[in-house]
């Protein structure tokens, strides 16, 4: 069996064996206020995007992404410092314990099988920060850079575990996926609705500030605009992650295939929010087109959009709220636990203040949202038994429970 995770918080994995939420999240706009006290912008990334423009002509907001984000020498995830108090953001599992602990469930999904980890992670920092508070001493890196696998591992217990940078490269089998903010810091297509059709927000250098970026609508259909919003789309304005959607669309057909599930928790909405594109620096809102490359970019994700193209070969859940969610998996019986074992009281205001943040609707209780793909067995009533047989009428059978999903009860 499997573990496969997309994440970008070590705390989550960590805790989960042992043991992208950024909080708070505002309203947000396609420009919003630089940062006070920014440290020094990196021109070479800058220069880089400018010199592209100015040769082959404005680049969509995708492209914008992954070049400020993933680029191999200046891009966002290959710097330090970017989770935790002293980063940009911090993600739910650092916010509380008790977020991880809830997610330690998964040991008793996998009991006692031979269970392996994957890690699906891009950047080189946090796959570091991973290594070394999963194995320790006990990894090391692929001999050529060019293996699926660029990084070997076992945790104190025995459990092995391996770093790739696609889903691809994952080995098929019975798998449990998780990402965890993994999907937000996809790239995606901004498209605007304008009285000529729908039109392609791209990336430009402003004309009268050279050293500027700015945002623009392509004056014709692009192949996106033409392909990506749908027939019946009501809203203005639309973000669709064609990377996600591709990603889930992988995820459906092994799960389909082999059996599993997959479990995508982040910040989000159901087909009803427009403009969500946004940038953190310092734990404040940054303007998304200044000093690319130095500053987290993040858009909520459209669960909608991953449904519709997940397909009906899976069975899709969701999405719900973490609220619900941790509700489901039992936090409060937990949080009673916690708080009856501890004497100090600034501990114990930490605890409840945590779980206030994890949990109340104004904060991340139903900003981030928990989507699952099931394979259809997992859903199916049992089959009925063939030859005569004695027709007694009883009540339908409840569908089976799905963790997370179904309310949890105690007998």
């Amino acid at each position: 069996m499997r573990l496969c995770f997309g994440v970008k918080t070590q705390q989550l994995i960590r805790r989960v064996f042992s043991h992208p939420g950024r909080w708070p999240a505002a309203e947000s706009r396609l420009s919003c206020s630089s940062t006070s006290g920014d440290e020094k912008p990196r021109p070479s990334m800058l220069r880089h995007l400018t010199s592209r423009i100015k040769a082959t002509g404005p680049i969509t907001v995708a492209e914008y992404m992954r070049e400020a984000l993933t680029n191999p020498v200046t891009g966002y995830y290959v710097r330090n410092n970017m989770l935790g108090p002293d980063g940009d953001f911090i993600t739910s599992p650092e916010i509380s314990q008790i977020f991880g602990e809830v997610f330690s469930q998964l040991q008793s999904v996998v009991g006692g099988a031979s269970v392996s980890l994957h890690l699906v992670e891009v950047s080189p920092v946090l796959s570091r920060l991973q290594a070394q508070q999963l194995t320790g001493s006990h990894s090391r890196e692929a001999d050529a850079e060019d293996e699926p696998v660029y990084r070997h591992g076992e945790t104190a217990a025995g459990l092995p575990v391996s770093w790739y940078r696609r889903l691809e490269d994952v080995p098929t089998g019975f798998s449990i996926f998780l990402a965890h903010e993994f999907f937000d810091a996809l790239p995606i297509h901004k498209f605007q609705r304008t009285q000529r059709g729908w039109r392609e927000v791209m990336v430009d250098v402003d004309p009268e500030k050279t050293e500027q970026l700015r945002f623009v609508v392509a004056p014709s259909p692009t192949l996106a605009s033409s392909t990506l919003v749908q027939a019946d789309e009501r809203r203005p304005h639309v973000e669709v992650c064609a990377e996600g959607g591709v990603l889930v669309q992988q995820l459906a057909r092994r799960i389909e295939a082999d059996g599993g599930a997959a479990l995508i928790a982040d910040y989000g909405h159901d087909g009803t929010k427009t403009d969500t594109f946004r940038g953190f620096k310092g734990h404040r809102l940054h303007d998304v087109l200044s000093f690319p490359g130095s500053a987290d970019l993040t858009a909520d994700v459209d669960f909608s959009f991953l449904r519709r193209v997940a397909g009906e070969g899976v069975a899709c859940l969701g999405p719900i709220t973490q609220r619900t969610f941790l509700k489901n998996m039992g936090i409060d019986s937990r949080m009673q636990v916690l708080l009856r074992s501890c004497s100090d009281e600034s501990t114990r205001q930490q605890l409840i203040d945590s779980y206030d943040v994890l949990t109340n609707a104004a904060k991340m209780g139903e900003r981030f949202l928990f989507f699952g793909l099931l394979h259809h067995g997992r859903l199916a009533p049992p089959p009925q038994p063939q030859g005569p047989k004695l027709e007694i009428r009883k009540r339908k059978p409840a569908p089976p429970p799905v963790a997370g999903f179904t309310e949890l009860s105690f007998s």
